[in-house]
């Protein structure tokens, strides 16, 4: 026992070469893999650290409340940019009360009823919906949407925050219907056995159980889809009207953050454009939030 206990761990030299080779090869892979993070990182506080940079000098001149809080955009006199805060959350919201809703359920339907051969179907048009510019949506908007909120509502113009919140729910259904599907197609099968073999029927299974296993990946899907829609600019320029005054409700013209920054960046100089990359420095932030929002909820999940 002993000598065949002996032979078995001897190692040719040729072996040990080899393995110095393969660990030669895992620590140049391993740096590539550092690296590539590194600069990921390094990216972030690049971007960062140069939207910070080019918003100070306003947010020195006008103050972060006044900005933040102020009311009237009025440049070079007055940048408060609060009418475009409250456009920017309520056209977000607005999108994902009507688009989330309808995604996820697009994504049960896909991963769990629909027979394969009409999954197979529904699933790339959803990938297709994902590949479409942003300039296309804003088209269809322009085309369809706005004119028929113009006439069902009897407005003297239907651009509006209304035809905004259409526009960006049908953006983000691409988004949260593929992650969501991923994340449900991710649980486990002995889940759904179980719970059947246990006399639970189908949608109890589905919604009481594998949804809420799913729910990290969901949330994901949700937290990208509210990035996407804050994030939107060409779209909702051809939409909304970009009033920067208060939107009073869902029927009057309004502007966001992004766009914004996108119609005045042009001519902008001096404070004017300081401001605007201050407007960028709301959005960062507010995109910084939703990813701690994320991260916390995947951890209270997690205990």
């Amino acid at each position: 026992m002993t000598i065949a206990t002996e032979q078995s761990i001897q190692i040719p030299a040729g072996k040990l070469g080899n393995g110095k080779r393969r660990d030669w090869r895992e620590e140049i892979f391993r740096t590539l893999f550092l690296t590539a993070a590194a600069l990921g990182v390094l990216s972030l506080a690049t971007i960062g650290y140069f939207i910070f940079r080019e918003g100070l000098p306003a947010i020195q001149e006008a103050g972060v409340t006044s900005i933040v809080t102020g009311s009237e955009w009025l440049p070079p006199a007055l940048y408060g940019i609060a009418p475009m805060i409250v456009a920017s959350l309520a056209s977000t919201a607005g999108a994902v009360a009507l688009g989330v809703p309808v995604a996820v359920l697009t994504a049960v339907f896909i991963a769990e009823v629909a027979p394969k051969w009409l999954a197979n179907i529904i699933r790339p048009a959803v990938e297709l919906l994902a590949g479409i510019p942003s300039v296309v949506y804003g088209f269809f908007g322009l085309v369809i949407i706005v004119p028929m909120i113009q006439d069902v509502f009897n407005v003297p113009a239907g651009n509006t925050l209304l035809a905004g919140i259409i526009v960006l729910a049908v953006m983000i259904l691409p988004t949260v219907i593929a992650v969501s599907e991923t994340s449900l197609r991710a649980v486990p099968k002995v889940y759904k056995e179980g719970s059947l073999a246990l006399g639970a029927s189908p949608m109890f299974t589905t919604f009481k159980l594998l949804v809420p296993a799913a729910r990290s990946g969901i949330m994901t899907g949700v937290i990208l889809g509210i990035a996407r829609a804050l994030g939107e600019t060409m779209a909702i320029i051809m939409v909304m009207g970009n009033a920067p005054a208060m939107p009073n409700g869902l029927l009057e013209s309004a502007r966001t953050l992004t766009a914004n920054i996108a119609l005045e960046m042009s001519y902008a100089s001096g404070v004017h454009a300081s401001a605007l990359y201050a407007t960028g420095i709301v959005l960062l932030v507010f995109i910084m939030i939703l990813n701690a929002s994320l991260l916390y909820l995947n951890r209270e999940k997690a205990r």
